[in-house]
């Protein structure tokens, strides 16, 4: 027919490898050898690290630092290059590390690095020559010296800086704690934490990525991330001993069982979670077996209510910064543990772990509280509020 041409099946083949061809060298680029040479030293490197093999781990480069990491028990370490800046024979790699420890880390930690890397002459071979947290990015206990490990019946304690027989009394405040947590909150969890020590609260900030003063009264905190079950894989309770060092014996088992149920409820905490039922439900574990009553244990609030200043409403997300007053702060902690307190005591144990649950289960932060309060307690924000009220002045006044 005029105007149509018939195309041989061989020329249509020749055809679309001509398109091949042209869509290689002008549309989607090529993989990047170099990022590929980087991947495969690094994940060398990794294998080293899991062998405890220092002269394999030195053959990738430096070997700084391998020293103060051979003592934790990694079951998992990886490196993915995300990005590659190269310039001659010198590159700066982006990357992630992820690290599980062994026997304590359901999931990976995961955290960015950056590596100057260098090679001796073109082709030669790439090489490590210094690691770090990346920009923003805390840093791990190792990046703060050599790492001293302590087992515990029940926890793992990581410190720098400090002496063994310290370490040791931290391993004994924690397999306390491990069980004083388990008899409180019926969930699931593994009954193991993870206690990292570093050697001041500057060292504390670090591992944190935060200013140190944002830190200075804080005994310790726990690192992990909300949001349930699956995003929950590693938590660390992160000690400033500076600050913990003050406390008395039972302020120090009072915060290590704290900072462990925050471990044990991670999975049931997310964003839907106030700060006043998570940091008040921890605080309830770590008193409830102690025999210290309300106005012991909540000095600044008991203050206020005698003054005639009871809470108008419960403490909000904001109040719990660290960057607030000392006194504001503490109140805030008191407040909610002692909402907590008057769950459990007039509702009961397993109804205040019940609607600890219902509040994380729920979507968002927006109607979490109220549907859990009805659903569980049979109460409203209101009513609740009015009875927490009352029971300051009962207890407080």
């Amino acid at each position: 027919m005029a105007g149509r041409r018939r195309v041989s099946g061989s020329s249509v083949v020749a055809l679309c490898l001509l398109l091949v061809a042209l869509v290689a060298c002008g549309g989607r680029p090529g993989a990047d050898p170099v990022r590929a040479d980087v991947q495969r030293l690094l994940d060398r490197r990794a294998a080293a690290v899991l062998a405890h093999d220092a002269a394999a781990y030195a053959r990738t480069g430096t070997g700084t630092g391998f020293g103060n990491l051979s003592a934790i028990p990694v079951a998992d370490w990886s490196y993915r290059v995300s990005e590659v800046d190269r310039a001659g024979d010198s590159a700066t790699a982006e990357v992630e590390l992820r690290y599980r420890v062994e026997g304590y880390d359901r999931g990976a930690v995961a955290t960015a690095r950056t590596l100057r890397l260098s090679r001796d002459g073109t082709g030669g071979q790439w090489s490590v020559d210094s690691e770090r947290p990346a920009e923003k990015s805390g840093q791990q206990p190792w990046d703060q010296g050599a790492v001293e490990v302590v087992r515990g019946a029940r926890s793992l304690v990581l410190g720098v800086g400090q002496s063994t027989a310290a370490l040791r009394g931290y391993a004994g405040l924690a397999d306390r704690a491990v069980p004083a947590v388990s008899d409180a909150w019926d969930g699931a969890w593994a009954r193991r934490v993870v206690v990292v020590v570093p050697r001041s609260v500057e060292g504390m900030a670090g591992l944190l990525g935060s200013p140190a003063s944002s830190y200075r009264g804080i005994a310790a905190v726990t690192t992990g991330e909300t949001g349930g079950r699956e995003h929950a894989p590693a938590d660390r309770v992160i000690v400033n001993p500076d600050a913990y060092g003050l406390l008395g014996d039972l302020g120090k088992q009072v915060v290590l069982t704290h900072e462990t149920t925050h471990v044990a409820t991670r999975a049931d905490t997310t964003s839907a979670t106030p700060l006043w039922l998570s940091e008040g439900y921890a605080d309830w574990v770590g008193y409830r077996d102690t025999a210290r009553g309300p106005a012991q244990s909540a000095p600044e609030l008991t203050r206020a209510v005698l003054d005639g200043g009871v809470p108008g409403r419960l403490p909000t997300d904001d109040d719990f910064g660290f960057t607030a007053d000392a006194d504001e702060l503490a109140r805030a902690y008191e407040s909610g543990w002692l909402a907590c307190r008057m769950i459990a005591a007039q509702w009961g144990e397993d109804r205040l772990n019940a609607f600890y649950r219902a509040v994380g289960a729920h979507d968002e932060r927006a109607g979490a509280v109220e549907e859990a309060m009805d659903e569980v307690l049979g109460t409203t924000p209101e009513e609740f509020t009015r009875q927490w009220q009352d029971y300051l002045r009962t207890e407080l006044g």
